[in-house]
């Protein structure tokens, strides 16, 4: 049986703010018995989206007076809102009251703010942003994913080896296979920075394949796929386009005749398989990986279906002790001797 446990959930964030956050909220409790949550974020605006409806005994409202808006610069943020949905919400993390948070909001503010409030695990330099896309193994997990534009091969290291215990711990995965995203899969392939993690990730303990084209990212049979910032972010929104492209290509071309509809309604359960598999809400919500506490980024346009699943996420990470997990093993791969002498 799980152990109970609280997330707080930043109701103002994203796009959607409370029209989101309150139904998808009810939809997680619904399910999950041993989950208490907490909706921060302006009290009359919440209790407007629960319709006239009492709030559950595992849910309570956290009123706060400020929101951070999806354009708001990071430091303004940082400064000038600590009475926001977002702030109280990892301030809650810090001080107890909550085990995890999620928010949809402003993403270079949440990096920000939770890198202020909760402070790196030890021996970490940076926080990465990791998720899952779908493959043709299900799924892959990739980062960094936009934390990160300029990195070093000492970060990339600590990526591989940060997301490669987040798959283990939440996949159930005893080795996960790690690859480095590079141009070809050939030794002389990729700028000085990859070329030299490429080196550190060789001579480590962890279970590295090598190089994979972006193409690998969908095809090959890979666990985490490790990445600057830059690259991951550029790849994971080209991936998200294509996605996009397919479907409506798709649509358009089955309506095109009556010919092609009816073939279209042979072929549907065929495109609902494809649509869940390639859902993007299947695959919403992002880890911050390195703090000293759990926080999850959701898409800022996820409805209710989507934001339902980046609390799953926060809930699977909770249990799996993940920031424990990820500072055990940072320290342990850092104290090797063949990285000290490589670094």
């Amino acid at each position: 049986m799980k152990r109970r446990c609280t997330i707080a959930l930043d109701a103002m964030g994203g796009d959607h703010g409370p029209s989101v956050v309150v139904p998808a909220a009810r939809r997680f409790l619904a399910t999950n018995p041993h989950v208490s949550l907490i909706l921060v974020g302006k009290e009359d605006l919440i209790r407007e989206h629960l319709s006239g409806e009492p709030l559950e005994e595992r849910v309570r409202v956290h009123a706060t007076t400020q929101e951070v808006a999806m354009d708001e610069l990071p430091s303004k943020a940082l400064r000038g809102k600590k009475d926001s949905s977002m702030r109280v919400a990892i301030d809650l993390v810090k001080d107890g009251g909550a085990d995890a948070c999620v928010s949809a909001g402003n993403t270079g503010a949440l990096m920000a703010t939770a890198r202020f409030v909760l402070k790196m695990l030890p021996n970490v330099d940076r926080p990465a942003i990791i998720t899952a896309v779908p493959s043709l193994y299900d799924h892959t997990h990739m980062l960094d994913l936009g934390a990160n534009v300029d990195c070093t091969a000492e970060h990339l290291f600590q990526f591989a080896v940060m997301g490669s215990e987040l798959v283990a711990a939440v996949e159930g995965i005893a080795r996960p296979k790690v690859a480095l995203l590079n141009i070809g899969q050939e030794e002389i392939k990729g700028n000085e920075q990859v070329k030299q993690a490429h080196e550190l990730l060789s001579s480590s303990g962890l279970n590295y394949i090598g190089y994979v084209e972006g193409d690998g990212i969908f095809l090959d049979d890979l666990d985490l796929v490790v990445s600057d910032g830059f690259v991951g972010n550029v790849a994971l929104k080209c991936s998200e386009g294509v996605a996009r492209f397919v479907r409506h290509s798709l649509a358009s071309q089955f309506r095109r005749t009556w010919l092609t509809r009816l073939a279209g309604l042979a072929a549907l359960p065929i495109l609902r398989g494809l649509r869940r598999n390639i859902d993007p809400r299947r695959y919403n919500g992002a880890s911050l990986l390195g703090l000293r506490g759990i926080v999850i980024k959701s898409h800022g346009g996820a409805d209710e279906v989507a934001f339902e699943n980046a609390i799953y996420i926060a809930e699977k990470e909770i249990h799996a002790s993940i920031p424990q997990r990820i500072g055990e093993q940072v320290g342990r791969h850092l104290d090797r001797e063949q990285y000290r002498e490589t670094a």
